[in-house]
């Protein structure tokens, strides 16, 4: 039932648990319906939903809405799905919409519903009433009146490269990106509004590693400088810095024990795992370590199994997984595997394309693949193929298709949806700058515009954010 939730189906699927006393199974389906409020309210079962169950989710801090209007339009659907019935309800409903965070122009729709609401008849209803003493005409009660709603993850964007043919006159990238709303523009124009986070400390780095963990930034490792000739070697770091969204500052931290660039970091069991990467411009290596924050040092624990760089890792149902990636002779590979940092590597199905510097994410107990470069002779190409792994049946399925080569792109999942952000095209060597978004539900791949900033070999996670950065 777990791996069923979408937007038609999670409310009977929590009535279904709340009826038989299935917390877990309840917690996910109503989780599901905050993250995907206004798809779900736009479904035939919405408008059968109790009042009170109305209420409690518009009332909720982590229903994730584009705007407070939302809220509004989603009640008024579900009013006027039996405005005699429910006219008499829409005042309490009106308690749970947070008019303050409503800009003037938003709220003169309030004021035009209003007024069609009077036409049914009832000229008692007010469903703005309360809100002109939030909305400025009195001071607030409490501050639980104006709280912005959440925890509300916002997608992080770190680092990264700007291509050029010469590497010596390639610009890499100090400075952070941020997004966690859609932008709506007519008809079914989307994109992603970007802003600016800020920099990192000390040199730009591009193929690095990040992670967010207990509410903090991890970036570490990667290159700041990059040459193909021999006399020019490619700069590496073993840095490791955090940053606190909350202060708004950044903490050096523990050197890594070994440099790396074109890996990834990955969090388990509240550690950071470093796996694999390059040493220099023509070596990779099988080394992990992890990352202690308690104590503030690296350790080395159970090698891979072979070098392996340009890979992709995920974490689902409590196990890392890792896809493909460039074995010690630069192919790309179709391996997927489960690694445990005890007992080393436990080799899974293969994956039906070979792939590297390509992206996975987990969604819903399963790993989506997307994107990167696969063999070709002597040379590589874009490999624009995408797949899904299923860890019960140990078995691969395809999916549709990337519309543009996205290598050496940045991912992520967002409000149950997957982000494919940047990379570049192994053909011509152009860059990539576009954002598309996979949605499970429809199986299709979207437009959301364009990244801000550098877009090749930049790095992606989830980070919540104090509501000084997303007003």
């Amino acid at each position: 039932m777990r791996r069923e939730i979408d937007a038609s189906s999670c409310l009977d699927v929590a009535s279904f648990a709340e009826a038989y006393g299935m917390s877990e199974l309840l917690e996910e389906a109503n989780d599901f319906v905050l993250k995907n409020f206004w798809e779900v309210s736009n479904t035939a079962k919405f408008q059968d939903l109790p009042a009170e169950k109305l209420l409690d989710f518009i009332s909720c801090d982590s229903l994730c809405v584009p705007s407070e209007l939302a809220v509004f339009r989603a009640v008024i659907l579900w009013i006027e799905a039996d405005p005699e019935e429910r006219l008499g309800q829409a005042g309490l409903l009106m308690t749970g919409v947070r008019f303050p965070l409503m800009t003037f122009r938003e709220f003169r729709e309030v004021r035009a519903v209003n007024l069609r609401m009077e036409c049914f008849g009832n000229k008692e209803v007010e469903l703005y009433g309360s809100a002109l003493k939030e909305f400025g005409f009195s001071l607030p009660k409490t501050k639980d009146q104006c709280r912005v709603r959440q925890p509300k993850d916002a997608l992080i964007l770190t680092g990264g490269d700007q291509l050029n043919q010469d590497m010596g006159q390639r610009i890499p990238s100090r400075e952070l990106w941020f997004a966690n709303s859609l932008r709506s523009g007519t008809g079914l124009v989307k994109e992603i509004e970007w802003r600016r986070l800020g920099e990192m400390p000390d040199k730009p780095k591009f193929r690095h590693g990040a992670a967010a963990m207990d509410g903090r930034l991890y970036v570490v490792g990667g290159c700041y400088f990059y040459r193909w000739h021999h006399s020019f070697p490619l700069y590496l770091y073993c840095t490791l810095a955090s940053y606190d969204p909350k202060q708004d500052t950044w903490k050096r931290l523990a050197d890594m024990q070994e440099i790396r660039s074109n890996f990834s970091v990955v969090v388990h069991e509240e550690r950071l795992y470093a796996i694999g990467g390059d040493k220099d411009i023509s070596t990779n290596v099988d080394s992990v370590e992890t990352y202690n924050p308690d104590t503030d040092t690296w350790s080395f624990v159970h090698p891979l199994d072979q070098a392996l760089s340009g890979y992709a890792v995920a974490v689902v149902n409590g196990g890392i997984f890792i896809s493909g990636g460039f074995n010690c002779n630069y192919l790309c590979l179709v391996s997927m595997f489960l690694y445990d940092p005890e007992r080393g590597t436990t080799y899974l199905a293969d994956m039906t394309h070979d792939r590297a510097q390509h992206c996975m994410e987990a969604l819903r107990g399963r790993l989506y693949v997307a994107g990167g470069v696969c063999n070709l002779r002597n040379f590589y190409t874009d490999q624009q193929a995408c797949e899904v792994y299923d860890p019960v049946s140990d078995s691969w399925t395809d999916l549709a298709s990337l519309p543009v080569p996205h290598v050496g792109a940045a991912s992520a999942v967002l409000e149950e949806k997957i982000y494919v952000l940047g990379g570049y095209c192994q053909e011509d060597y152009s860059e990539s700058g576009l954002v598309h978004r996979y949605e499970p539900s429809t199986k299709r791949w979207e437009n959301m515009g364009k990244l801000r900033g550098a877009v090749a070999d930049v790095r992606a996670c989830l980070l919540q954010l104090p509501q000084h950065f997303r007003q």
